[in-house]
């Protein structure tokens, strides 16, 4: 893969890390201020509890997608040492 090709996936991957963080903390935010659980939660808060756990769940399919890409896989690299 051409470097320039890899840095920009490299650019593209700590984008996703960043919103996939920055979802799971808004997911834990809305989850503690229902008292650690979704079966206090108001039906409007477990709509957004739901949107952001879907679209937190696509932000890590598409980085574990790019670590395939950038063979960045954690087997490959227990195996090493």
């Amino acid at each position: 893969m051409p470097e320039h090709e890899a840095f920009a996936l490299v650019q593209r991957y700590r984008l996703l890390v960043e919103e996939y963080e920055a979802l799971d903390a808004r997911i834990d935010e809305l989850i503690m201020a229902s008292d650690g659980g979704t079966d206090k939660m108001s039906a409007a808060d477990l709509r957004q509890y739901r949107q952001w756990a879907r679209e937190r769940s696509e932000k890590l399919n598409a980085m574990r997608l790019l670590e395939r890409q950038l063979d960045l896989s954690e087997d490959e690299d227990a195996g090493s040492e």
